[in-house]
C-alpha cells in the first residue's frame, strides 16, 4: 500500500542493488522513491498492520471446531466462538482487516 512507504529518510532500509529500477524494486515488493539523494532509494516499507476480528455476518463464518465443540476448546484453537444464530458455525476463525 502506498500509505506503508511513507517513511523518513533516516528510517529507510535498503531493499535493493546499486542502479535497480523502479519496476525491480517495486517487482520485489519495496518502495522506490529517488527523489533524495544519500539515502536508500529501494527500501522496504513500513509492516502492514493488521488486526484479527470475528466477523459479523454469520454466514461468513468459516468452521473451525467440530458439532459440540466447547467455547473454551474453541477460543484454545485461536478461534472466535458465538452459540448463536443455529445453522451456521459457532467456532470460526478470524478475520484479518489492515488498519
Amino acid at each position: 500500500a502506498r500509505c506503508q512507504c511513507k517513511l523518513p529518510p533516516r528510517e529507510r532500509r535498503n531493499c535493493g542493488y546499486p542502479g535497480i529500477s523502479a519496476a525491480e524494486c517495486r517487482k520485489a515488493g519495496c518502495c522506490f522513491n529517488a527523489s533524495l539523494p544519500g539515502v536508500p532509494w529501494c527500501f522496504s516499507p513500513k509492516p502492514r498492520r493488521v488486526r484479527k476480528v470475528c466477523p459479523n455476518d454469520s454466514y461468513a463464518r468459516i468452521n473451525c471446531g467440530f458439532p459440540g465443540i466447547t467455547a473454551k476448546d474453541c477460543e484454545r484453537k485461536g478461534c472466535c466462538f458465538r452459540a448463536y444464530p443455529a445453522g451456521v458455525p459457532w467456532c470460526f476463525y478470524h478475520r484479518v482487516v489492515e488498519e
